[in-house]
C-alpha cells in the first residue's frame, strides 16, 4: 500500500481516510485482508526533524521505523474501523529480522523524505538520482523473517492485521537476543513474505503509477499488463527497472508468485478497486 502524503497533516488525514475506504468496499464485497504499507517519507521527515534540532537526542533508524509504523497503523486502523465499525482491526508493531551481513549496510539504496531538485550537500548523508531530482537513501538489508508471524497469523484469522509496515523494524540475531540495526527495509519485499505466510490468494502492491512499464517516463513508454514470472525474472535482470522504485515490487512479486503459484498485482492505489477485478495494474502469474 502507497504511504500517506501530504504537505500538511490534514492532506496527510485525507489519503489515509480515503485508502481506509476503499479498503472497506473490498472488505464489504467479501474479500479478506491484510495490509501493509511504506514509510520512508516518514522516516526521512523524522531524521530531518531530528537534525534540525540540538536539544532532543537522536534516535537511530530502527527506533524511527517503530514510530513511523505506529503512526501509520494507528491512522489507518482508526478509519477502518470507521468504516468498518463491526470489523476487529489490528495494527502490529513488527520485528523483521534481516542478515547482518547484508551487503546493503555498506552499499545504501532506500530512498527517504523529500525530493530535492539539486543534492542536498548535507554532511553524512547518502543522496541518489532518481529521475531528474535528488534524494536522500539508507541502507536496506533484505527481510528474512518476521518475528511476530504467528501473532499476525491469529489477527488475521479474526479480522483486519496491519503489519509490517514499512517493511517492519529491522532487527539481527545475536547471541539469543534481538538488536535493532540501522536500515529501512523495502515493504514490498517483506510483504511478499507476509503475504506468503498468510496464504493469500492475490498479492496487491498499489503504487502511484498503473504498473510496469517498459520505457518507463519516455514518449514510447508501454504498460505491461501481464507477465509470466519468468519474464519477470528476466526483466530483472536487465536494467530497465529502477533500483528504489519498481525493481523492488517486480521482484517481491517473482517472490510471492514463485513460492505460492499464486498471482501479484502491481497497479495504482486509484485503481485498486479494478486491480483486484483483474482489470488494473500489471499482473505477474
Amino acid at each position: 500500500m502507497l504511504p500517506p502524503s501530504g504537505a500538511d497533516f490534514n492532506d496527510y488525514h485525507a489519503t489515509v481516510k480515503a485508502t481506509a475506504s476503499s479498503i472497506a468496499k473490498l472488505v464489504k464485497a467479501g474479500h479478506k485482508v491484510a495490509i501493509t504499507h511504506g514509510n520512508g517519507p516518514q522516516v526521512g521527515n523524522r531524521l530531518l526533524q531530528q537534525e534540525a534540532c540540538s536539544e532532543t537526542p537522536r534516535l537511530p533508524l530502527d527506533v524511527l521505523g517503530a514510530e513511523t509504523q505506529g503512526q501509520i497503523g494507528y491512522m489507518l486502523q482508526k478509519e477502518l474501523r470507521n468504516a468498518l465499525p463491526s470489523k476487529e482491526t489490528i495494527s502490529i508493531v513488527t520485528q523483521v529480522v534481516v542478515d547482518a551481513k547484508d551487503e546493503a549496510f555498506s552499499n545504501p539504496t532506500k530512498s527517504v523524505g523529500p525530493f530535492y531538485d539539486v543534492p542536498p550537500g548535507r554532511p553524512g548523508w547518502t543522496v541518489r538520482k532518481i529521475g531528474q531530482r535528488w534524494r536522500r537513501v539508507v541502507p536496506s538489508p533484505k527481510p528474512v523473517d518476521i518475528i511476530e508471524k504467528e501473532a499476525i497469523k491469529e489477527a488475521h484469522g479474526k479480522g483486519i492485521v496491519i503489519a509490517c509496515g514499512g517493511g517492519g523494524i529491522p532487527v539481527i540475531r545475536h547471541g539469543g537476543r534481538l538488536e535493532g540495526v540501522e536500515g529501512v527495509i523495502d515493504k514490498d519485499l517483506a510483504g511478499a513474505i507476509m503475504a506468503s505466510l498468510l496464504d493469500v490468494d492475490l498479492f496487491l502492491m498499489l503504487t502511484d503509477v498503473d504498473g510496469v512499464h517498459l520505457n518507463h517516463g519516455k514518449a514510447d513508454q508501454t504498460l505491461l499488463r501481464r507477465m509470466a514470472v519468468k519474464d519477470a525474472k528476466r526483466l530483472l535482470e536487465g536494467d530497465e527497472l529502477g533500483e528504489g522504485s519498481m525493481r523492488p515490487k517486480v521482484q517481491a512479486a517473482v517472490n510471492f508468485v514463485s513460492k505460492t503459484g499464486k498471482s501479484a498485482i502491481i497497479a495504482s492505489l486509484k485503481d485498486m478497486q479494478k486491480a483486484v477485478e483483474g482489470k488494473a495494474g500489471t499482473i505477474i502469474v
